[in-house]
């Protein structure tokens, strides 16, 4: 299947369909702001995890609020389409603008209801992500661990 850019509300009225067929989705969420090597790595690992890879994401102003004032280097139209070049996601994206509590991850999750939360090993606030994805029947999975010496803020610092 080809990448698909969708938005959120669409995409909660297909997966009713998809688990009918029982079809494994994973969920992993991000900036992608610069798509680089270890990016790769990730949603290929996490698409080995079920069968539809469902990718979030974030907005602009929350990618300045995690990252600094000056990112993202490409705005959201073009981080989703950038993504979808590379043909690994299923259905790809935008997280809610509003997205930075505990609440709003509950939000999407019960929405989505995957079964598998894909993330890094450095990925911030795991408990409670572990916690919130056992919650909704799902599980969390550690696809990739973290390389240090390969991140976007490297990258930029590098140029």
């Amino acid at each position: 299947m080809k990448s698909k850019i969708i938005s959120l509300s669409d995409l909660t009225s297909i997966l009713p369909k998809l688990k009918k067929l029982n079809k494994v989705t994973i969920l992993a969420t991000g900036v992608f702001d610069f798509l680089h090597q270890e990016h790769k790595k990730f949603l290929n690992q996490a698409k080995k995890q079920g069968d539809i890879l469902l990718v979030g994401l974030e907005s602009d102003q929350r990618v300045s609020q995690l990252k600094g004032k000056n990112r993202p280097l490409n705005n959201l139209q073009a981080r989703l389409k950038n993504l979808a070049k590379w043909g690994i996601a299923d259905y790809i994206f935008p997280l809610p603008q509003k997205f930075n509590t505990s609440k709003d991850h509950q939000k999407l999750i019960s929405q989505l209801r995957p079964h598998i939360l894909a993330v890094s090993s450095n990925t911030p606030n795991l408990p409670a992500k572990r916690q919130l994805i056992e919650k909704y029947n799902g599980k969390i999975k550690i696809v990739l661990k973290h390389n240090p010496n390969i991140s976007t803020t490297k990258i930029i610092k590098t140029k």
